[in-house]
């Protein structure tokens, strides 16, 4: 299996199969708009637009699942990414990342690169980092901000 054989579902509810982020560095992130994390939008979308041009996409994918930090609905998330952080990359439906719900992509991302706490995703903002041919290429913890991940990012690129 690889990042590519996974379809998400976008904010707005339509089907993104991640086979149209072939040959791209992903950045996955699970978000929250009221975490303590949550000013990494702005990072996030400053890597987005500074490597966009050279095959980065950053997905972030909206949970609910840690302090019930991401309460609203898909327009209210959609607003709070566009008006508070000018978020353009690509933002999915919310999934849950851990348990028996989880999104099958994040069941996959914790199986092939665990983190502190085993396969479990330990809070909002973690990080996968997908290589140009779907194999997961690093995990990063929340308190790993994203300019911290421009090393990695450009290696792959």
């Amino acid at each position: 299996m690889s990042f590519y054989d996974f379809t998400a579902q976008t904010l707005d509810g339509k089907p993104a199969p991640l086979s149209a982020y072939r040959d791209k560095v992903v950045l996955i992130v699970n978000t929250a708009s009221k975490c303590g994390f949550t000013p990494q939008y702005e990072g996030l979308e400053a890597l987005w637009r500074k490597y966009k041009d050279r095959g980065l996409t950053i997905l972030g994918f909206p949970c609910n699942q840690f302090g019930a930090q991401e309460p609203g609905n898909a327009d209210e998330i959609a607003n709070f990414c566009s008006l508070t952080y000018e978020v353009s990359f690509p933002m999915m439906a919310k999934i849950d990342v851990n348990g028996p719900k989880a999104d099958p992509l994040y069941a996959w991302l914790k199986q092939e690169k665990g983190g502190l706490l085993g396969s479990s995703i330990k809070w909002n903002f973690t990080k996968f980092l997908v290589d140009k041919t779907g194999k997961v290429a690093g995990r990063f913890a929340p308190l790993d901000t994203p300019q911290s991940l421009e090393k990695a990012i450009e290696k792959l690129l």
